[in-house]
């Protein structure tokens, strides 16, 4: 893993806090250092039930979650955060690169993954990342339609026929910039640079599962293309 402070990104974050979940104490302590450079508040647990109590007790703004905890693990954490119905962002770190642990983890509602080992800038530009897409709620009151899908930026609602649907910030922010162009095909790398902040290559797997949850939950009230090569689009109406 890259320690280099020198490398680190300077971010403006307006002291977001952080809860940081590892039971490794030298990497807890190392990624807690990193954050604290970069300006923000951090929290600790060194195992799964304290990394959910802190959660629900200290609301910190995201939560980098380790898979491999004691008591409960990662995805035991997500899937009790989600089940309360918590959309707080979360950035999974797990040491198996596996894609079976990706599919696991975002299937439960994780934000984003990363694997060990990686370097302190990466992680932190994906904390950035999230942190201004969880954040990114317009102050205006603006209504986006498309058909029968209403996206409410006043309020962060989504409705369809009129009846509301519960959206992570991720899949809000997802919908919202293929409304926005709406008929228009999208590349994935315009989408993965407008919906995930992140101006170097990612995982594209991430985009192919948000896709397919949005078509889960908007059901036949939204058409989204699958352009083979080049990426996606949301049919106008």
């Amino acid at each position: 893993m890259q320690t280099k402070a020198n490398r680190l990104v300077t971010v403006t974050n307006s002291l977001a806090r952080i809860l940081v979940a590892e039971d490794e104490t030298s990497l807890n302590d190392l990624l807690q250092d990193a954050l604290r450079m970069n300006g923000y508040e951090t929290i600790s647990a060194k195992h799964g039930m304290e990394a959910v109590r802190l959660i629900r007790e200290e609301k910190p703004d995201l939560v980098i979650l380790d898979i491999n905890m004691p008591q409960l693990d990662g995805f035991g954490v997500i899937e009790k955060l989600r089940n309360e119905n918590n959309n707080i962002p979360i950035i999974v770190l797990t040491a198996r690169d596996q894609k079976d642990d990706k599919s696991i983890g975002f299937g439960l509602g994780a934000d984003d993954f990363v694997t060990k080992p990686f370097g302190l800038e990466e992680l932190l530009m994906r904390v950035a990342a999230v942190l201004r897409r969880s954040k990114n709620k317009p102050t205006e009151g603006n209504v986006l339609v498309n058909g029968n899908i209403s996206l409410d930026f006043l309020n962060y609602r989504v409705s369809v026929n009129d009846k509301e649907i519960e959206t992570s910030p991720t899949e809000f922010k997802l919908l919202q910039y293929l409304m926005e162009n709406s008929g228009r095909v999208l590349t994935r790398e315009q989408i993965l640079s407008a919906v995930w902040g992140l101006d170097f290559a990612t995982d594209g797997a991430v985009l192919d599962t948000y896709i397919s949850y949005l078509r889960k939950k908007l059901g036949d009230s939204a058409y989204i293309r699958t352009v083979r090569g080049i990426g996606y689009q949301i049919e106008a109406k």
